[in-house]
């Protein structure tokens, strides 16, 4: 007998009561729309840092992935439902669900084992999980396809922003390894330009294709893993460069306007900017570090703005529409700024 998928009765409710926030908060935002997000929350450790998210008062949040850890061997789906209760019990983050509209990404932590692809067999068990976690209904498109991509319009008219997070777990082919790992540059992974290799998939392609041709002023394009990242070997979509090229190349043939790339992954926070990429500079924030950052990085940035952030941090997207702007901000525990770029709009459009 094929099991049923049961979905607790409260979850299409609580789901719709967040998301129908949305309007109310961009009215009351006004011209200022602020848009948080944040990755890696190791649910065994205190989370202090989402009450200073909620004093943001942010319009919208993306939980990009880790949310949870479990990723010990053997994998289990018990494991990651364990994970999941516990985090549950974080009031910070239950009172975020509650109260602000949001989408959820995954990236190995809360998918898989660590680093893991296309290869591991318990994703749609994962998958179901996380989307129960975070109340999505059972009539959600991401429910009735592979992967968990997914993307929102936020605002109208003039004042539209388009949020699509990729799913670069779910298809991704494997990555290659160096004969001598932990050298600067290849310290796990090195560049694979095979051309049988995906990160996102084929139908996740097209599909995105799609979405950038539809009319936004801005679009944050989530990415669990770093894109624009040079001068590691760690996790990035330089590990598949025809693929990054491919997403710069859909991004120019679409013609879409005000892109601008969001990330995690890594436990630091940095800012990145490509100049050749589409018809008009792409900028990458990678905000890696929730409740736990890597106090000791360092590696070469060739297209990296300034230092790395290596304290717990949260990033906040703030598009203020009447200076026709956009600043990319990493914060701290205390909301302190730690980093910040600010971004005339007009250089963002080709």
């Amino acid at each position: 007998m094929k099991r049923r998928h049961i979905i607790p009765a409260t979850a299409a409710v609580l789901y719709a009561a967040s998301q129908a926030a949305q309007a109310q908060s961009l009215q009351r935002g006004g011209d200022m729309w602020r848009l948080t997000v944040g990755s890696c929350a190791n649910q065994k450790i205190a989370q202090p840092i989402w009450q200073t998210i909620l004093s943001d008062k942010p319009d919208f949040h993306i939980f990009g992935g880790d949310n949870v850890y479990a990723s010990d061997r053997p994998w289990s789906l018990a494991q990651l439902q364990e994970a999941y209760a516990l985090a549950a019990k974080q009031e910070g983050m239950a009172q975020l669900m509650r109260s602000v509209p949001f989408m959820a990404m995954w990236d190995d932590h809360d998918y898989g084992f660590n680093d893991s692809g296309a290869e591991f067999e318990g994703k749609q068990a994962a998958k179901l999980a996380l989307l129960d976690f975070f109340k999505y209904p059972e009539n959600h498109a991401t429910r009735t396809r592979e992967g968990l991509y997914d993307a929102r319009i936020l605002g109208e008219g003039q004042r539209r922003i388009q949020i699509i997070t990729l799913d670069t777990r779910w298809f991704r082919s494997t990555l290659s390894r160096p004969l001598i790992p932990g050298l600067p540059g290849q310290e796990r992974y090195i560049p694979d330009s095979s051309p049988e290799k995906t990160m996102l998939g084929e139908a996740q392609w097209q599909w995105l294709e799609a979405q950038l041709k539809i009319p936004a002023q801005i679009r944050l394009i989530y990415s669990g893993i770093q894109v624009l990242a040079l001068g590691h070997g760690w996790e990035r979509w330089g590990n598949l460069p025809l693929e990054r090229q491919r997403l710069l190349d859909t991004i120019a043939r679409t013609k879409a306007q005000g892109v601008i790339l969001l990330s995690g992954d890594r436990h630091i926070g940095a800012l990145y900017k490509e100049n050749i990429a589409a018809p008009y500079p792409l900028w990458e924030m990678t905000s890696s570090g929730l409740t736990h950052a890597w106090a000791n990085a360092s590696e070469a940035g060739p297209n990296r703005i300034g230092q790395l952030v290596r304290a717990n941090h949260y990033g906040l997207v703030a598009v203020n529409w009447a200076k026709s702007e956009v600043q990319l901000q990493l914060k701290d525990t205390q909301g302190r700024s730690l980093h910040a770029i600010t971004i005339p709009m007009k250089d963002l459009q080709s």
